[in-house]
């Protein structure tokens, strides 16, 4: 039943995959037509042939997707329009009468799965620190479908999240993001900054680490080993980025046909930026929702639309928290030259996908960094 909301139409969603979509499924990666493995190490050229075969494997006959698809489920979802764009979110309300508003963004190539297993802690009534939560999937991502025209930067979807918040009657909330999701979170402070009480970031790198060499006598240990980790990855961990940033149309069509083709492309980035154990039934939960919405395309036309913007960051006076997670690049003294820097943590575990890895780090410092800021 749709009912409108602040002038804006929310429908209840719920997911629901047509069984033929997941015999089809089951049916290509029977009749993938694998590689031979290139010499090497493992994982220095790309994913192992071996390991990816053991996964697909599992994949087709052992995980199963109508357990994850009710666990999702288990969650209000709804769908909207903005800005001429669809809109998929999970609104999950704290029983607490004081809770704070607050959006997570995910980022690439993740998905609200990401987040699946901080939604309770985060909206425990019981606790000191509740929060009511939006959790949008981004345009062209998941269940938010393709983009139905250019110029998706992070600073529109963050206008366009604005406007769902305001839509949901939240007149002052908080906003979290990791990897594109740090790009979107600051920018709503920049687009919306009398309503958006604080931001909060992991995995943040544009805005947060400096892109020139610095010099090495004015770093700690600890920054020299970040700077260390972002070369490394400029020289040889930044493939995928040129190809979305530049073709993403070209790479949709192998993608979108092949199950296994989607499988490595993301697997590959899970395996290189995680630092502790995800578990795999998490990863496939966000891979099918590239592949069951064909939004791998779409979803790399993110990348895309950065590196074709002019909306770089801008100063921000918006109070500013980030976590630094143990395989983290962000450098306190280049991110107080954009952002009001008022909460700085730093963990020896954890990496890139910190709700997955690290779960309870992540809420521990999302409570601490919004006490600072009021409620």
């Amino acid at each position: 039943m749709v009912r409108s909301v602040g002038g804006m139409d929310i429908t209840p969603f719920r997911i629901d995959i047509p069984q033929s979509d997941l015999d089809d499924l089951r049916r290509r990666l029977a009749g993938t037509r694998w590689p031979g493995q290139l010499p090497g190490d493992p994982w220095e050229r790309g994913v192992p042939v071996d390991e990816l075969r053991q996964l697909a494997a599992y994949w087709a006959d052992g995980y199963d997707w109508r357990k994850h698809e009710a666990e999702l489920n288990d969650w209000p979802q709804f769908t909207t329009k903005v800005d001429g764009q669809r809109i998929h979110f999970l609104h999950v309300r704290s029983a607490a009468p004081n809770a704070v508003p607050l959006l997570l963004s995910h980022g690439w190539p993740g998905s609200v799965v990401e987040f699946l297993d901080v939604i309770g802690p985060l909206t425990d009534s019981r606790s000191s620190d509740p929060f009511h939560l939006v959790i949008p999937s981004i345009p062209g991502f998941g269940f938010s479908g393709p983009v139905t025209e250019p110029g998706w930067d992070s600073r529109r979807i963050a206008a366009a999240y604005a406007k769902l918040m305001a839509g949901l009657g939240y007149d002052r909330y908080g906003a979290q993001g990791g990897d594109f999701g740090a790009f979107i979170a600051p920018d709503l402070g920049r687009v919306d900054p009398e309503h958006v009480i604080g931001v909060h970031v992991n995995a943040a790198t544009v805005g947060f680490i400096p892109f020139d060499k610095p010099d090495g006598a004015e770093l700690t240990d600890a920054e020299r080993a970040r700077v260390a980790r972002r070369d490394r990855y400029q020289a040889d961990g930044n493939a995928y980025f040129q190809v979305q940033a530049t073709r993403p149309q070209t790479l949709a069509y192998g993608l979108t046909d092949s199950p296994v083709g989607q499988l490595a492309w993301i697997v590959e980035k899970f395996h290189e930026w995680s630092q502790q154990p995800i578990d795999r039934d998490r990863i496939l939960t966000n891979v099918m929702l590239y592949w069951l919405t064909g939004t791998a395309g779409s979803a790399a036309n993110l990348y895309y639309e950065a590196m074709h913007s002019t909306n770089w960051p801008t100063p921000s006076g918006v109070p500013t928290g980030v976590a630094v997670f143990a395989e983290d690049i962000a450098i306190r003294r280049y991110a107080e030259q954009s952002n009001s820097i008022v909460h700085w943590s730093e963990f020896d575990r954890g990496g890139h996908f910190a709700a997955l890895e690290a779960p309870d780090l992540l809420v521990d410092d999302v409570r601490a960094f919004f006490r600072t800021v009021g409620r």
